[in-house]
């Protein structure tokens, strides 16, 4: 009892804190809230002292940050959010309106994510109903390729394939289950991929298990069991299932932009472009009360689900000893991205020509021309190394983190929903106010938030292997935490999150590029293949190739990081190798009970 209530001590301090900052992040990041305010209501009018001093007057800014926030909390405990700087109005009523067109999208990709994972993972599922998983190889191409491609991308050759051209469905607006189609599909796609591949990855070690041999021996049915199978993975997957509920609902922003949909991420963007502190506060409440909703939910879903077995250490380990996965896909795929990045090495990636404007692809330039008359392929060979080098380090730093502050889940759930709460944009503002503008800023913006995922992941990976059997007897044989953390749990657990950081990688690169329109990260004409994307999105219609060079490299990226992370395997222990040390006693009891 008292570490459930330490636990909502530190949740509730946590939320207050990231109000309270964003509260004050117009003084942290020592700009003039009234100025600002000013040319968000009228960039014609000249910011005179006057008029300054006038808006001041009408804010109550003139008693301070902490005048402001506490007036503002105090209104907040009658249930009065304030009222918005900018246009004036009630703040409680417009963030309502747009937290419920943001939850219905939200819903609606979260039935197109569970349909796409669904076919991810169709096959394995197949297979192991009819207990042919034994030759099975991991591949995963398809499904990495959907999860590496950006929401704008996809939010944008929607709209202007099956919605402008095609006239198939609206493309702009929000007025009823109609526009919900393509906005969902863009959010919902690459989420589903995602979800897909950690579904994919556990159900081979629930077709594996005793009840499902049992089963298979008792004549129950295929579907039956593949049914089963779902339930036993499905609560491993619940945490993460959690942020995307989150995600989907604050985080939508740049889909939102494109589909003119009034939703909360844009909102609150919006509020903090213009330092509309009461609004962009009222938000982010909305968004902290959803997440601590959405984990109870998870966690109350993931025992039902699991039901005694979790509780009296009944469960059977998902993840077994298994052989590395071979295949010539890794080679096939780092190949190609070699040789394109290679070639494009070659040429100068800053070379303007006016009168080769966006070119088609030619032998003179394979990968077409941009805007300004530059070649493609010379941009993405140049902006590989900024791009893999950055993100791969970032990658590698969020997975240590994810991992040790999964270790402890009680100091860090609380956290991943606080941090998950945040909307991306906000949160590069947030660490600029801190740590300032300069060339590592974008790193600390994109790693403060990309961490939350793979924590998740290691907690409700790590609370189901401490309740499976093998567990239980090594526990009564003598061993201590120290070794079952270091010779059962992590060497189970480490595999399946590291291959969800590197299906995650493309995700990380593209949210370093994310940055370079709030002044942070790359900047023109840096051939950072994000900010390519970025750039070459208003002339997709025109020049799809712009776009789809960059994408596909970056899918060609995401495929090699998933084959690849197919041979990270938990190896069998006693094959053929070194002779080991003399082991403690009670590594011997255990060698021999097995």
């Amino acid at each position: 009892m008292r570490q459930r209530v330490a636990t909502a001590v530190w949740r509730v301090v946590l939320a207050a804190g990231l109000v309270c900052g964003i509260g004050l992040l117009p003084w942290l990041t020592q700009t003039d809230p009234a100025y600002t305010v000013l040319k968000a209501r009228s960039a014609e009018r000249d910011p005179t002292p006057e008029v300054l001093a006038d808006i001041r007057a009408q804010l109550g800014l003139d008693g301070g940050p902490l005048h402001v926030l506490g007036r503002w909390l105090g209104g907040l405990v009658r249930g009065d959010a304030g009222q918005s700087w900018i246009s004036g109005s009630e703040v409680l009523p417009d963030v309502l309106q747009a937290l419920g067109a943001s939850l219905l999208l939200m819903s609606v990709a979260l039935l197109v994510a569970a349909l796409t994972a669904g076919i991810v993972c169709a096959r394995t599922l197949r297979l192991g109903a009819r207990r042919r998983l034994g030759g099975r190889r991991r591949g995963g191409t398809g499904s990495a390729v959907i999860a590496s491609l950006p929401e704008f991308l996809v939010a944008s050759v929607l709209a202007t394939v099956v919605g402008v051209q095609l006239g198939w469905l609206p493309a702009l607006g929000w007025y009823g289950p109609q526009w919900t189609v393509l906005p969902a599909l863009a959010l919902g796609l690459p989420a589903g991929a995602v979800l897909g591949r950690l579904l994919d990855d556990l159900l081979p070690g629930a077709f594996g298990e005793p009840w499902a041999l049992a089963a298979a021996a008792r004549g129950l049915t295929g579907r039956r069991i593949a049914r089963q199978a779902l339930r036993r993975c499905v609560p491993a997957l619940l945490p993460n299932l959690g942020l995307f509920v989150v995600g989907l609902t604050g985080g939508a922003v740049a889909v939102e932009q494109v589909f003119d949909i009034p939703g909360l991420g844009r909102t609150t963007l919006q509020a903090a472009l213009a330092q509309d502190l009461p609004v962009l506060q009222a938000g982010t409440l909305a968004l902290v009360l959803l997440a601590a909703l959405a984990t109870g939910a998870t966690r109350l879903a993931a025992r039902l689900l699991t039901g005694p077995a979790l509780r009296d250490g009944a469960l059977s380990s998902l993840h077994r000893p298994a052989p590395p996965a071979g295949g010539l896909l890794p080679l096939l795929y780092g190949a190609v991205l070699l040789a394109v990045v290679g070639v494009g090495l070659t040429r100068d990636p800053l070379a303007l020509d006016t009168g080769a404007r966006l070119l088609a692809p030619s032998l003179d330039h394979p990968f077409g021309t941009d805007s300004l008359g530059r070649d493609l392929l010379a941009r993405i060979g140049h902006g590989a190394f900024d791009t893999l080098l950055l993100a791969s380090a970032i990658t590698a730093a969020v997975l240590v983190a994810g991992v040790l502050l999964g270790l402890v889940p009680r100091v860090s759930a609380p956290l991943v929903d606080t941090v998950n709460a945040v909307p991306p944009v906000l949160a590069a503002l947030l660490v600029t106010a801190v740590a300032g503008s300069g060339t590592a800023t974008p790193a600390l913006a994109v790693g403060a938030v990309a961490w939350a995922p793979l924590a998740a992941h290691t907690s409700a990976l790590l609370r189901q292997e401490r309740a499976t059997l093998h567990i239980t007897a090594t526990r009564g044989l003598g061993a201590g935490r120290w070794y079952l953390l270091r010779r059962e749990l992590l060497p189970a657990v480490l595999p399946p999150v590291l291959r969800h950081a590197l299906l995650r990688l493309p995700g990380v690169a593209l949210s370093l590029a994310s940055l370079g329109f709030l002044g942070l990260g790359a900047q023109p004409p840096s051939p950072e293949w994000g900010l390519l994307l970025a750039e070459n999105q208003p002339y997709a219609e025109r020049a799809p190739w712009a776009v789809l060079a960059p994408a596909a490299v970056l899918a060609l990226l995401g495929a090699l990081a998933v084959t690849a992370a197919g041979g990270l395997r938990r190896r069998r222990r006693g094959a053929a190798g070194p002779v080991v040390p003399e082991q403690p006693t009670v590594e011997k009891e255990l060698v021999a009970a097995r």
